[in-house]
């Protein structure tokens, strides 16, 4: 029977807004006559952000709301969501840097975090220094903490800074020391926000393999929370989809990822002149899409090895004074990662004089594997841009016997292959 690392129940974090204090003696002391004596309005609660002065009862901000989870010993979980949903909340939670409004968490071992760069580190001491008042921090004796050390500053590779000041290390450097010690010390949990986006691919890489070591190897339980959704996907048997601070699902990391990718992709049946969540001038403005196969329109459902077309409907705003103008799709798999870029950077067919318009890209013979995608779509002319739209069109490339082999080429097949192509390469 698997042994419980991390418990939570019914966990809720809620921040008062206009708690913080006035900035003068007289005005706070003005505050708490008015609430508590005199039971009267509070008011500095809240600001009237149009004309700055403070109108507004106090509000309250649910950031986490009733979250339950149990996380078992030498589990590697991934926790996904979008910015604002409360993954860092309940991180630092998790690491009693903050207290939950309600509920309680029970954390069974010793924890170590790395949430920020720097994150308990002190920076008048030294690198040296700070390994050995991170694993005192940790509970560990110095002997214990000596036995690490070669290995953690081997791993860091800054041993020829690890004498100075680390108030003068790079962000770089920062991450580098920080992640090789909480690794390396004797922690049973290990907790990665997205710090490691600081470090460089080759870092990367080799954080990822030391975290896999300690889970697999040692049974040690780590909780990593990323934006990389193929980092998750290759490194997390499990994840927690969090958003707007509810458990919106937990279990197989691949059926969050694409529960999460379903979410942002999403644009509940809009077309793209209605939707707000975009960049540029607007001085071109993307206004509807389509896909045609063979002469066919799609929704959403498309097939490999058969001819694409991809339409979009654009408008133009004084067309007349219109040059250089740029058009580009942008393919992203379900990790969000580029795959493939249209554009018409080479083309040399100029724009229509008339304000809206239609271009076509078209893809022969559609060579992508069976899987979820999505695209950015975005325009520039004189090289500024008018209009990016991300997260939009997505669409699913259907799973069939492509080859007449009597097989059903699976995106799990896909991947595979191509893994052991890049294994052979």
């Amino acid at each position: 029977m698997s042994q419980v690392a991390i418990k939570v129940e019914h966990l809720s974090k809620i921040y008062k807004l206009g708690e913080i204090g006035t900035g003068t003696l007289s005005q706070d002391i003005e505050r708490w006559i008015r609430v508590n004596v005199l039971k009267l309005e509070d008011p500095f609660a809240n600001i009237d952000t149009q004309k700055g002065s403070r109108k507004h009862k106090n509000e309250q901000v649910k950031i986490l709301e009733d979250i339950n989870f149990e996380i078992n010993k030498g589990e590697a979980v991934g926790i996904i969501g979008k910015n604002g949903a409360g993954k860092s909340t309940l991180l630092k939670i998790l690491s009693r840097i903050t207290s939950p409004t309600t509920g309680r968490i029970k954390i069974y071992g010793r924890l170590a975090s790395l949430l920020e760069v720097g994150t308990g580190f002190h920076p008048e001491l030294t690198g040296r220094e700070n390994i050995f008042l991170n694993g005192a921090l940790l509970g560990m004796k110095k002997n214990e903490i000596m036995s690490k050390f070669e290995e953690i500053v081997e791993f860091s590779g800054i041993a020829k800074f690890i004498d100075t000041p680390v108030k003068r290390y790079s962000s770089g450097m920062y991450v580098r020391l920080a992640f090789a010690v909480a690794a390396h010390l004797e922690s049973e949990i290990l907790i990665v926000d997205e710090v490691l986006a600081v470090g460089d691919a080759e870092f990367q890489k080799k954080c990822l393999g030391k975290m896999q070591d300690i889970t697999k190897g040692e049974g040690r339980t780590i909780l990593f929370v990323s934006h990389n959704l193929a980092a998750v996907e290759n490194f997390c048997e499990k994840s927690i989809f969090i958003e707007k601070g509810k458990l919106k699902m937990i279990g197989e990391t691949n059926a969050i990822i694409q529960q999460y990718l379903t979410t942002v992709s999403s644009v509940g049946g809009l077309r793209l002149s209605e939707l707000t969540d975009r960049k540029g001038n607007q001085q071109l403005k993307f206004l509807d899409y389509w896909f045609e196969q063979d002469g066919i329109y799609c929704e959403t459902n498309l097939e490999a090895f058969v001819n694409l077309k991809i339409g979009i409907e654009y408008e133009v705003k004084d067309y007349e004074n219109i040059h250089n103008l740029q058009i580009d799709l942008g393919i992203n798999d379900m990790y969000e990662q580029r795959i493939s870029l249209l554009t018409t950077t080479f083309s040399n067919e100029r724009i229509p004089n008339t304000t809206i318009n239609k271009i076509v890209f078209e893809i022969k013979q559609f060579p992508i594997a069976p899987g979820s995608y999505n695209c950015t779509l975005f325009s520039t002319i004189n090289g500024e841009i008018t209009d990016w739209i991300s997260n939009i069109m997505q669409f699913n490339v259907l799973e069939k016997d492509y080859y007449k082999s009597g097989k059903i080429i699976t995106n799990n097949i896909s991947k595979a292959l191509l893994n052991y192509t890049s294994t052979q390469l």
